[in-house]
């Protein structure tokens, strides 16, 4: 047992600053250990076929689960590509693989398919760990497993310290990950990203057993690593930044063209979209529709931009001018599903009505069973069902209600019967 099994599996030896009281409400004042230097040391970095196939049959031939982690250049880099991927699974240690070097992990991934992956907040690397080969068939999602059992810090250095003892650097979380060679003490940052987390999954294993809680973080698990990959996003240029500004339709042309325009540069370029063009100057653009380059330089954003590129921002607006009325898009995405819940006083009463009782409801359960509304049901299901609820309710009915909008069966069970209470509440 290493110091950190030790750790977690004494109760005592807990900080103070997150973790779920104990049955009789104590907590502990113990100062966490700083966490400066890996296990055995931080690991050179996998960059060639014959290091990345000595690495693969390590973690083949290791024991228990393994610990997965990805470092991606958001804010400097085009899209969410992987630069770093570490892992650490007993019996084979740490490795550092450079993703860019060895672009198809797939062997790897496959050597560990039966294996259950630990990760952090596992929606965020899933995406990009899937690009190069990496799918995991089984997971546990650390970030998840806090927010289920209760912890109002669910980051992993606060939920290390606060369940381990162990104080993880925090300073390169932000960094271009697609810088090379990586600093050192990077490197160091990312291996020790990784020691702890299978001490941490056996840890709240336990919490969630002794809540009554790990058949429903099971489940959760099993439905994010099942999962299809996210369809791509319609109309992705009405989430630029300060579009509530924009109104007619013609301006909403102008930010689509120079959103799409922005992002043709950005991928050509690999670099982030907001190093191209703020977010801000495109609607300041959409809003002011300037007549030439010269009316675009007086606008804020585009003050420091050089002529050829300020004639190729007009050029965008000015294409936007010629556009029939039919060729503008519509104000608003389509919306599907049930309308907005402030309008719904107007539209339908009855439904506002529901909608305030099984809100509270869903509080005041969540509030019992100690974990955020959002991972006891998602918003949207309460809404749909408030909005069309079955024509007879009960327990059969509203429970499969839930089931059809994607709740998992601990939640149709926790909140079935809090929602038809409140249904039938909202009629009454």
């Amino acid at each position: 047992m290493t110091d950190a099994h030790e750790t977690a599996a004494d109760p005592s030896l807990r900080t103070t600053g997150g973790a779920p009281p104990d049955d009789a409400g104590s907590s502990v004042t113990q100062a966490p250990t700083p966490l400066l230097e890996p296990r055995e040391g931080v690991p050179p970095v996998i960059a060639d076929a014959s290091a990345l196939a000595e690495v693969t049959a390590a973690f083949a031939a290791g024991s228990g689960p393994v610990a997965v982690d990805a470092e991606r250049a958001s804010g400097y880099r085009y899209g969410q590509r992987a630069y770093l991927v570490q892992l650490r699974r007993e019996g084979a240690g740490t490795a550092l693989i450079d993703p860019v070097a060895c672009p198809d992990l797939s062997g790897l991934g496959a050597a560990l398919s039966d294996v259950e992956w630990v990760l952090h907040a596992a929606t965020q690397d899933l995406p990009c760990l899937r690009e190069i080969g990496m799918v995991p068939t089984r997971i546990f999602d650390t970030e998840l497993a806090g927010r289920l059992a209760g912890f109002p810090r669910v980051g992993l250095g606060a939920m290390v310290e606060n369940v381990l003892g162990f104080v993880l650097e925090k300073g390169h979380s932000a960094v271009d990950w697609s810088t090379r060679p990586l600093p050192e003490p990077w490197l160091r940052y990312a291996a020790l990203d990784v020691e702890l987390l299978v001490d941490l999954r056996d840890a709240l294993e336990k919490e969630l057993d002794r809540q009554g809680k790990l058949e429903w973080a099971r489940q959760e698990f099993d439905a994010i690593a099942s999962a299809p990959p996210a369809e791509p996003r319609k109309d992705p240029w009405r989430r630029t930044s300060g579009m509530h500004k924009v109104r007619r339709r013609r301006q909403l042309a102008v930010v689509r063209e120079l959103w799409e325009t922005r992002d043709r540069i950005a991928q050509r370029r690999d670099v982030s979209p907001g190093k191209v063009l703020a977010d801000a100057a495109i609607v300041e653009a959409a809003l002011a529709l300037p007549a030439n380059a010269h009316a675009m330089a007086a606008l804020h954003g585009f003050g420091r931009i050089n002529r050829r590129q300020l004639e190729q921002w007009q050029a965008a607006v000015d294409r936007v001018r010629g556009l029939s009325e039919s060729q503008l898009p519509q104000p608003g995405q389509p919306v599907t599903g049930p309308p907005p819940p402030r309008a719904w006083a107007d539209k339908d009463p009855a439904a506002a009505a529901r909608l305030s009782a099984a809100r509270a409801a869903v509080t005041a359960l969540a509030e019992r069973l100690n974990m955020p509304q959002e991972n006891l049901i998602t918003p949207d299901t309460v809404r749909r069902v408030c909005w069309e609820p079955p024509a007879t309710v009960d327990a059969e009915s509203v429970g499969a209600a839930l089931a059809g909008h994607g709740a998992r069966p601990w939640q149709v069970e926790q909140v079935t019967p809090a929602l038809v209470a409140a249904l039938d509440q909202g009629v009454s």
